[in-house]
């Protein structure tokens, strides 16, 4: 049984595209004969998407406008339904999807917190006994009595957020909405998120900034066209998705990945050079990585990590920590990295590799969770590594060393 707040497995979500003079009202779809009514195509907003969020835990989802975050986090939040996988959650949600959502102009702004909380789970005594508290946090003493419409969109944005972390939650959704109000405000809303993350609550932030990623999250997450670049260590993640994006700035034409260099496939060898699906805890291991070079490039870095099902990096190198740049000839090639022991336990994992320049400032290519690697499971045992190990059972020095004594006279 999961026990993590929030699991996301396999999750997609497809959307349709429809004519842009589709008819809007029954009546015009009649008189143009029911044309220009059906989706002329599709597009996946996310595709496969895994990982987990345990309590006390924040999640920090990077990616530009239209890579899918906001689409992810309605996923969780539970609006919608994902068209493969699924979205596990357990606890009450306090969703920052769009700050303000919910409320009416014509209410009070104590009013709307009545009516904000109540949706959103508590009472009506819980709401009266927090209600101060909401209100001093917010900073609008003096103008909670007023209707919302005289509010100007700050101080909405001050209010939605107050509302949705004095609710208690379990799981704490955040839209970019960390720059709410000035320098004094923000710091009291991160300092309120750290304490909601100390008690336990599993938190998901979506942000642009790395460095806001960096500072405050456990683990990142790399959203690029709804799909996973990496997900793992904040300020390797964070580092570089800033790189990226610094290269992106530049005046130049912008697919996903440059593709200078492809990833043609990635496969698993024995010791012997045999290609194998599967492996046991211990066994040696030959990550081979067949790509193309479309011209010939000085110096690139190859990047290799291992990861479960749900996302979570348990190895991962690259060519770069060795002092190892490699130049690449016009043409197909191949590049090998030699695991002398594979000390994970039983289970299905992935292989992940990437290809960037000397400088990380481009990426070539990279493939996330497209080459599995099985492993055989580790009979009666319950943990991440199978290190090698014995057991030895000694009754005293003197018993150790008569021991070793007998056994040397025979």
């Amino acid at each position: 049984m999961d026990t993590n707040p929030i699991v996301v497995e396999s999750l997609g979500k497809r959307f349709r595209k429809y004519h842009d003079d589709r008819p809007t009202t029954i009546m015009e779809a009649a008189l143009a004969g029911w044309r220009r009514m059906k989706p002329t195509n599709q597009f996946w907003a996310l595709q496969d998407i895994n990982f987990c969020v345990a309590k006390g835990q924040m999640l920090g989802i990077l990616g530009h406008n239209g890579a899918g975050k906001s689409t992810l986090l309605q996923l969780i939040g539970g609006v919608g339904r994902p068209d493969t996988g699924r979205v596990k959650t357990q606890g009450r949600i306090g969703a920052l999807l769009d700050l303000g959502a919910g409320f009416h102009v014509d209410l009070t702004g104590r009013e709307n917190i009545f009516v904000a909380a109540i949706s959103s789970g508590l009472t009506r005594q819980e709401v009266r006994r927090r209600m101060q508290g909401i209100i001093e946090f917010a900073e609008l003493e003096a103008f909670i009595d007023s209707p919302l419409r005289t509010y100007s969109t700050g101080m909405q944005m001050r209010l939605g957020f107050s509302v949705a972390v004095h609710t208690a939650p379990d799981i704490l959704l955040i839209d970019e909405h960390l720059s709410v109000g000035d320098q004094a405000f923000q710091a009291k809303c991160i300092e309120r998120i750290s304490q909601l993350k100390s008690r336990g609550c599993a938190i998901v932030l979506i942000s642009q900034s790395a460095e806001q990623v960096k500072s405050l999250c456990d683990q990142a997450l790399w959203l690029e066209q709804g799909r996973i670049v990496a997900h793992g260590d904040p300020p390797t993640i964070a580092s570089r998705y800033a790189t990226n994006m610094d290269a992106k700035s530049l005046p130049k034409p912008h697919p996903t990945y440059s593709r200078e260099v492809e990833i043609l496939s990635a496969y698993c060898l024995d010791e012997n050079l045999q290609e194998k699906k599967e492996f046991r805890s211990g066994d040696a291991l030959v990550i081979a990585i067949d790509y193309f070079t479309h011209r010939p490039i000085s110096n690139c870095i190859f990047v290799v990590s291992i990861s479960n099902t749900g996302g979570e990096i348990y190895f991962n190198t690259h060519t770069d920590t060795e002092e190892l740049l490699i130049p690449l000839e016009f043409g197909q090639g191949e590049i090998r990295l030699w695991l002398e022991r594979l000390d994970l336990s039983g289970g299905e994992y992935f292989i992940n590799v990437g290809i960037f320049s000397e400088t990380w400032d481009k990426t070539y290519d990279y493939k996330w969770h497209q080459y599995p690697l099985k492993l055989q499971w580790t009979p009666g045992e319950d943990s991440i590594i199978t290190p090698p190990k014995r057991w030895e059972i000694t009754n005293s020095k003197e018993h150790l060393k008569s021991t070793l004594i007998s056994q040397a006279s025979s």
